[in-house]
């Protein structure tokens, strides 16, 4: 796994940690944030590709989404 790949699933992991303490749920076990990280890194990586867009432009449009909630 590259470097970039590494830090897009970090970033996940870490705003499902949020979005999980937010919602006041119990944290699933590290194997299992990391699969859906991945899952989530891989669906932003193909609607970058569908849409011609950058996954950063993506991943920051999900933050905002998640602040407006």
């Amino acid at each position: 796994m590259g470097f970039f790949r590494q830090q897009e699933e970090n970033l996940a992991i870490r705003l499902l940690k949020w979005q999980y303490q937010r919602m006041k749920r119990v944290l699933p076990g590290d194997t299992a944030m990391k699969q859906h990280a991945h899952r989530i890194v891989d669906d932003a990586h193909r609607i970058a590709k569908e849409k011609g867009r950058s996954v950063i432009t993506i991943i920051k449009e999900m933050v905002d989404d998640l602040r407006r909630k």
